[in-house]
């Protein structure tokens, strides 16, 4: 009985240490990923990245800046011009380019680029069971690395079939529904894509509520790490 009770005690110390190991690790990960709100994040590492700028507060120079599609909340023009500097390139959708100005490149599903020293793949967004993102509008989500983590943004998608196919460290996801997963298949695309690290978005702004996120990192308990960053 009694090496029974040692058996178990190890077991949960070694329990613990793994979920305090897994969250270290998530904390370290996202270090330099800054939730801004909705689908906008500044990512920081060799370069400075933004993703889909939505109302924006301040004023910044990204070197990259990469627009999933031609929506009002994630192709915002007057958002776009409060972050371009002289050296930044914007990565968008053939259907964003007339939108904007500057030094833009256009990329759609299944191309890969190089730019400013980071790799950069188009991936499929798509709904499956809703119109407000058809997949033959070849709107993306974007895979690119910095400090040697593959990160995946998902863009304003449902669960599909590509995501087996995504090969992601962190993988950004929107939790929302109405026009994008709900929190509950959020959790089984986290699975389908298996990443270090999940963060939820597409929330407490036009759509969603805390609620969803906090939904989507119970949902990951014990299966992927799994955490809804602060907004900044």
């Amino acid at each position: 009985m009694k090496t029974r009770n040692i058996i178990l005690f190890l077991l949960i110390l070694t329990a613990v240490a793994f979920a305090t190991a897994e969250g270290k690790e998530a904390e370290d990960m996202t270090d330099n990923i800054h939730w801004l709100g909705h689908d906008t994040f500044k990512i920081t590492g060799e370069k400075v990245i933004y993703t889909d700028p939505f109302q924006i507060k301040k004023s910044d120079a990204a070197d990259i800046i990469l627009i999933t599609h031609e929506h009002r909340d994630h192709c915002s023009p007057e958002d776009v011009s409060k972050l371009t500097g002289k050296k930044t390139v914007i990565v968008a959708t053939p259907d964003c380019a007339a939108k904007l100005s500057g030094n833009v490149m256009t990329m759609k599903p299944g191309d890969k680029a190089t730019v400013e020293g980071i790799f950069i793949e188009a991936v499929p967004a798509y709904n499956t069971n809703k119109k407000f993102h058809p997949k033959a509008n070849n709107w993306a989500g974007y895979i690119f690395t910095v400090n040697g983590k593959r990160i995946y943004i998902a863009g304003d998608t449902d669960r599909i079939p590509e995501m087996k196919e995504i090969k992601a460290d962190i993988a950004i996801l929107p939790v929302s529904g109405t026009y994008v997963m709900t929190a509950e298949e959020a959790v089984e695309a986290a699975m389908d894509i298996k990443p270090e690290l999940a963060i939820p978005m597409h929330y407490n702004s036009i759509v969603g509520t805390l609620a969803d996120a906090e939904r989507f990192v119970a949902g990951l308990k014990g299966r992927v790490p799994a955490k809804a960053l602060k907004q900044e």
